[in-house]
């Protein structure tokens, strides 16, 4: 059996191919030392009254902000949410005062954690649409951001919801 070699520029030349769609369909956005990345919102069915959407956000700045909310097409209202299980209970509620972004620091929102909820929909999300949301933060201003409507988010697994280091 004889193996073809490929070059390294091939090789990232079909990884790009592969992951276009993808990259594609999501936007991320900067805005000031805020990074965002990996913006979904979960699919939801007919006549749900409610949405969850995550997304990653990277301080690059010395100087930390809050995401206080924003505002989503489909939606009445777009509101930062934390979600904890006690006792086999979840228990949500709203961070009235946004999420802190700490200087140096990665937030990540994520299924069975910190979220945006989209309250009062006004249609039902599918997978594949993409749906343009406009975020407000304390210090850096607004930015719209386009979700990428999933089943299941951009990847599998990891430590959703909270803190991370750069």
């Amino acid at each position: 059996m004889k193996v073809k070699r490929i070059g390294m520029a091939t090789v990232l030349s079909m990884a790009a191919l592969w992951l276009a769609p993808a990259a594609a369909n999501a936007e991320g956005a900067r805005i000031g030392d805020l990074m965002i990345t990996q913006p979904w919102i979960r699919a939801t069915p007919n006549g749900a009254p409610t949405a969850a959407a995550y997304l990653t956000i990277i301080n690059r700045g010395a100087t930390p902000d809050r995401l206080l909310g924003g505002s989503a097409a489909g939606a009445k209202a777009l509101t930062p949410h934390s979600m904890s299980m006690s006792a086999g209970v979840m228990r949500m509620r709203v961070l009235s005062q946004g999420l802190d972004i700490p200087a140096g620091r990665t937030l990540t929102l994520g299924p069975g954690g910190d979220h945006l909820m989209l309250e009062g929909l006004t249609r039902a999300f599918r997978p594949g649409q993409s749906v343009p949301v406009r975020l407000r933060f304390a210090r850096a201003g607004e930015v719209t951001v386009t979700f990428l409507v999933s089943a299941s988010g951009p990847s599998s697994g990891g430590d959703m919801g909270r803190m991370k280091m750069p």
